[in-house]
């Protein structure tokens, strides 16, 4: 499988995406997996300015995602990029390996509790992550390549 980063980064493409992890994963195309994205084409639109033009995009739900990956394996060096922990878990559910999980921005509302500088949970949230770290993902919060790895594990039980 050619896929070289997921990534819950809820800005999605954004220069961060742009400058620095496409470069050091060298990665050739960006899947972005999130039903409402897949649906609004304004923002697809948006998002497909905002790429790269030498970096395939594709948006689809979870559910397309998955039944495209079982027809044809992902073959270029590949970013999945999600909104969510949500849709990470559907892809689990659903067969999709995933063993490791880099957290970006999660920005905050009046829903989301803080816990570190860039990364805001719900309730629903924090146990999502709970249960992709139970089942063997390794999740780590980074906003940019150069900054420290924190294990959300950790970050959780404080």
């Amino acid at each position: 499988m050619a896929v070289k980063l997921c990534r819950i980064d809820d800005r999605l493409i954004h220069g961060q995406v742009v400058t620095t992890w496409l470069n050091v994963a060298n990665i050739e195309q960006v899947i972005i997996v999130n039903e409402a994205v897949a649906k609004d084409k304004i923002q697809s639109k948006v998002l497909e300015m905002s790429i790269p033009s030498n970096i395939k995009l594709h948006i689809f739900s979870p559910e397309k995602f998955l039944r495209i990956t079982k027809q044809a394996p992902i073959s270029r060096n590949t970013m999945l990029l999600f909104t969510n922990p949500f849709d990470v878990e559907t892809l689990i559910q659903g067969g999709f390996k995933i063993e490791h999980l880099n957290v970006g921005g999660m920005r905050g509302n009046d829903q989301r509790k803080q816990y570190t500088k860039a990364v805001f949970l719900t309730d629903d949230e924090k146990t999502a992550f709970e249960q992709l770290i139970t089942q063997g993902v390794d999740v780590e919060i980074q906003m940019v390549p150069s900054d420290p790895k924190e294990k959300m594990s950790e970050v959780l039980a404080k």
